[in-house]
């Protein structure tokens, strides 16, 4: 018998037809893929060429403990080469003394207990073209390694949208998400209700398998209420994406915001902080208001606000529920477009850092080492990698000293400790010829609003400091200046960028200058927001 169900959510159908094109083709995996990672009791993976070239953890021999690495027991079973191909996996249950044994150039581990086991065979039956793809890296159509971002998914769940609509909306999200395909090595998808108070239903890694993920979003609960989807966002933006949260380091974040008609809230300060957070928020308008609603919507420019750009890209109207489908193909491009995710770029991922340290006699050792952790705290803030933010240091008496280039480390804990190991030279004090040299040696990449140079310095320079601080700002520099103790104010703010105030602190003792750390940070990122 059909029923009203059946009626206003035909997804019941349309799940086991789509999983039944993943169930017929191996899963693919990266070479460090635990057998902890999967689900299943029994599942065909694809490893990738290479996997010896990766440092993976093995424990075990022919039954290995479920915290190694599958393609790298599967090379120490025998039963996969360099080209990479598929495996069967079998879950088992954990046991005692797993033993340590070198096969095929892998040397397994011995461990003396684990939680959870697995064992390997070679799957038969397995399309060619499946195999053959691992050879030139290639991934079957279950995988989209062009698509490596985390998704959080906002839906409208308010009395505005009610239980048929809701229901159309689910379909069209899970169509959605069976068309991005999530897994290890492609986008991973959460989502979040709106409404009176926002809900988070599942977090980034809490399906990461196709199945898992569909069903999740067929048991969603319509909530009613209002359509607070500024606070969907604020909430989002502020926790979603951490590490802790499931959130991956380096991966582009995407917010995609579905209203239907408009929201009950403000969404300007919520919009702000996923924009600062480098949280890309693409809006879904679904069915816009009537001429005659138009007098009930608080904000009509609510689009144009929620958006990370206000360029077309990142608003996308649909007319009606009853047509969406047509709308996924091109969503998903613009979801997945690496280039037009112009939010990705913030402040902390994307500024150059040079620290100019006075190392004159007049400093002292111990007041150096409060210095250098004043510029650590600096640079704790920010995404310091190959691709992120970079720091560099020059320290100064009458000479300079190249401590460390922009590009010379690239994460954040040996650039911080690189910083920490800097020893204290002991001289005069010539800041400007240390502007002009630190202008010339450390900073070589172009950028305006990129690149920033922040001087700590205890006293008068015997040089002048004008001509040198205004070479710099017209090469594209933003200098903040810091002095301690007897630094001249009037030297600090020759130094300076405009306006002078908002880059100029001072301050008595040494002890002061951890209260400078959120105020520089907040200065670095409201320039580098209004230049770029």
């Amino acid at each position: 018998m059909t029923t009203l169900c059946d009626l206003f959510f035909p997804i019941r159908p349309f799940v086991p037809a789509l999983l039944s094109t993943w169930l017929r083709m191996p899963y693919p995996v990266t070479c460090t893929t635990r057998g902890a990672d999967l689900t299943q009791d029994t599942v065909v993976v694809l490893c990738p060429p290479q996997c010896t070239q990766w440092r993976m953890s093995v424990f075990g021999t022919g039954v290995y403990a479920a915290v190694s690495s599958i393609c790298g027991a599967a090379v120490h079973r025998g039963i996969l080469g360099p080209a990479g191909g598929p495996v069967r996996v079998h879950r088992l249950q954990g046991r005692h003394n797993y033993i340590s044994s070198y096969a095929h150039g892998i040397h397994s581990q011995a461990l003396s207990h684990w939680t959870a086991s697995f064992s390997l065979t070679k799957p038969i039956n397995v399309p060619q073209e499946l195999i053959s793809e691992t050879s030139t890296t290639a991934l079957p159509a279950a995988a989209r390694p062009d698509c490596q971002m985390d998704i959080a998914m906002v839906i409208d769940s308010s009395s505005n949208i009610g239980q048929r609509r809701f229901n159309l909306q689910k379909n069209f999200i899970a169509k959605l998400a069976a068309m991005l395909r999530v897994g290890p090595i492609g986008p991973h998808i959460g989502l979040i209700q709106a409404s009176d108070s926002p809900r988070t239903e599942f977090l980034l890694t809490n399906y990461t398998q196709p199945k898992e993920l569909l069903f999740a979003i067929k048991e969603l609960a319509y909530l009613g209420g209002d359509s607070n989807t500024g606070k969907a966002i604020m909430h989002t933006a502020e926790t979603f994406f951490s590490q802790e949260n499931g959130g991956r380091r380096g991966h582009p974040r995407v917010m995609m915001v579905l209203i239907d008609g408009w929201p009950s809230d403000d969404l300007d300060q919520a919009a702000m902080l996923a924009r600062e957070s480098g949280i890309n928020v693409f809006l879904v308008s679904v069915a816009k208001p009537a001429p005659e609603e138009l007098s009930m919507v608080r904000d009509k420019d609510f689009m144009k606000k929620a958006v990370c750009k206000d360029n077309g890209f990142f608003s996308y109207p649909i007319p009606s529920w009853f047509s969406t489908t047509k709308h996924i193909r091109p969503l998903i491009q613009r979801l997945c477009s690496l280039d037009g995710l112009l939010c990705s770029k913030t402040c902390y991922n994307s500024v150059n850092i040079g620290f100019l340290i006075d190392g004159s006699s007049s400093v002292g050792d111990g007041n150096f080492q409060l210095v250098l952790e004043f510029l650590a705290g600096i640079a704790r803030s920010f995404e310091i990698s190959d691709v992120g933010a970079h720091i560099g240091a020059v320290q100064f008496t009458y000479e300079q000293r190249l401590e460390f280039g922009l590009s010379d480390y690239s994460n954040k804990d040996d650039a911080i400790n690189a910083l920490r190991r800097i020893s204290y030279m002991s001289g005069g004090t010539s800041t400007g010829s240390a502007i002009s040299y630190t202008t010339q040696n450390l900073f070589r990449r172009t950028g305006p609003g990129r690149n920033f140079l922040i001087v700590v310095t205890d006293g008068q320079s015997y040089d002048d400091v004008r001509g040198p601080a205004m070479a710099a700002h017209k090469q594209g520099i933003t200098i903040f200046s810091v002095g301690v103790a007897w630094a001249p104010l009037d030297d600090l703010k020759a130094m300076s960028s405009e306006p002078k105030d908002s880059h100029t602190f001072f301050t008595r003792e040494f002890s002061g200058l951890s209260e400078f750390v959120p105020l520089v940070v907040r200065g670095i990122c409201k320039d580098f927001t209004e230049n770029n």
